[in-house]
């Protein structure tokens, strides 16, 4: 959530970040004018309040006619008072919900526009030339198939379009990539946690996931819960409602879990294969750090990711995203997006955004101020979050290292955890 005193100290830097994002810059002057309605109602309030608490202790101590009229007084100002109460509690419903419908402030340097309006930070590594090899790449489904690593077919028929079975190497490569994360996770200094794959309503929307994409949420109406679509979730929500000590550093965690994301809007997009499916593992980090520690830690969580991509070896490029493009939690987002050969494209495998106090202001998440001093104030901390990898992630390993006999070699990083150095046709 954004914070109402620096809107109201700087109304033209949220209106210029809407405007970035593609997004109504009206609804600034819309939380102006609702909050200024809150503030004079709750003034107003609070003012016939403290007359009736001394209206009460007079008649205590009136007699006659004079007890009579105060008495009339205090039930005046008692209706009117329990009115005040519930004007102010309805504007208040009202300054929140604008308030929600209000992006993070995007920070300085991120590009305005939409998804095709990023902005190239850097290339790293060249696609190979296949037609010098002397073949033609096969798409990850086919491979899955020569491999018997892949049935998309029994997938459907269990579950319907966009799940999918993974099985022996398949399996075996996924793990292999998730264990590669948890090392390299442990290596950086995350915490493992094993989260909640179901997680209560104002986590999912402390976390910023029942804004503007609720249609992308999976709920279970008849326990009022929802599966996650990330990790990022259940560790956003993991210290809800704390004061947390900062004074040793950021507090960073890895978890992988299993995800779920009903894609809606995506019809006729990424149909083949496992690119975009409603079941998927993913291995996220995150971190809860100081305000002014924040922009050093999304240059740290990209690091991290970009050691990952170049263990295994493939082409990617990294992008600063636009600000149309990035989520509503998100203040800077930026992307690696591995080259798939037989798209001829480079797609995204990993998001680390920088939702500076955003998501811990609506999950009250704080930090004591004045070094730590139980007598000084308190003051949201910042959350950053970083994909470290997904089943995704099989997709570009498959095509990138494949051979011609339908063979995929395995990238010297992940042979450790797969205990072979090729995926062969009818391996297990």
């Amino acid at each position: 959530m954004i914070d109402i005193k620096e809107l109201r100290d700087h109304p033209e830097v949220f209106r210029a970040s809407q405007k970035a994002r593609g997004e109504d810059d009206g609804v600034v002057d819309a939380i102006l004018e609702a909050d200024l309605r809150r503030r004079s109602s709750l003034t107003e309030f609070e003012q016939l309040r403290a007359s009736q608490k001394s209206l009460s202790k007079d008649v205590s101590t009136a007699t006659g006619e004079d007890r009579d009229r105060l008495l009339a007084q205090t039930k005046a100002i008692a209706a009117r008072v329990k009115e005040l109460a519930a004007t102010s509690a309805a504007e208040q419903d009202t300054l929140d919900s604008l308030m929600m419908t209000v992006g993070n402030v995007i920070i300085d340097g991120v590009p305005s526009g939409g998804e095709e309006d990023f902005a190239l930070l850097e290339t790293v590594g060249t696609p190979r030339d296949f037609a010098a090899e002397g073949f033609a790449p096969r798409d990850h489904l086919a491979l899955g198939e020569i491999l018997g690593a892949l049935d998309i077919a029994r997938g459907s028929k269990v579950g319907g379009s966009r799940f999918y079975y993974l099985r022996g190497q398949g399996v075996r490569l996924e793990n292999a990539v998730m264990s590669l994360c948890m090392q390299v996770a442990r290596e950086e200094g995350h915490v493992p946690l094993s989260v909640p794959n179901l997680v209560k309503e104002p986590s999912m929307r402390g976390a910023g996931y029942l804004d503007s994409h609720a249609d992308e949420v999976y709920r279970l109406e008849a326990d009022d819960l929802y599966l996650i679509g990330t990790s990022e979730v259940a560790i956003a929500a993991f210290h809800s409602d704390e004061i947390l000590d900062l004074s040793d550093g950021p507090l960073r965690y890895a978890a992988a879990s299993t995800c779920y994301r009903r894609e809606a809007g995506s019809h006729g997009k990424d149909t083949r294969g496992i690119f975009r499916t409603h079941q998927f593992q993913k291995t996220e980090m995150f971190v809860f750090c100081r305000p002014e520690d924040a922009l050093a830690e999304h240059e740290r969580l990209l690091r991290i990711e970009r050691r990952i991509l170049d263990a295994v070896e493939v082409p990617y490029r990294v992008i600063d995203v636009a600000a149309g493009d990035l989520g509503g939690p998100a203040a800077r987002k930026f992307d690696c997006e591995a080259w798939i050969p037989t798209q001829e494209k480079y797609r995204e495998l990993t998001s680390t955004s920088n939702c500076t106090t955003f998501q811990a202001r609506r999950l009250n998440i704080r930090e004591r101020e004045s070094g730590g001093d139980s007598r000084g104030g308190t003051r949201s901390v910042a959350t950053l979050n970083g994909t470290m990898a997904t089943t995704r992630w099989l997709v570009a390993i498959l095509e990138n290292h494949q051979l011609a006999d339908g063979s995929v070699r395995v990238p010297a990083a992940l042979q450790p955890f797969l205990g072979q150095t090729t995926l062969v046709p009818g391996g297990i």
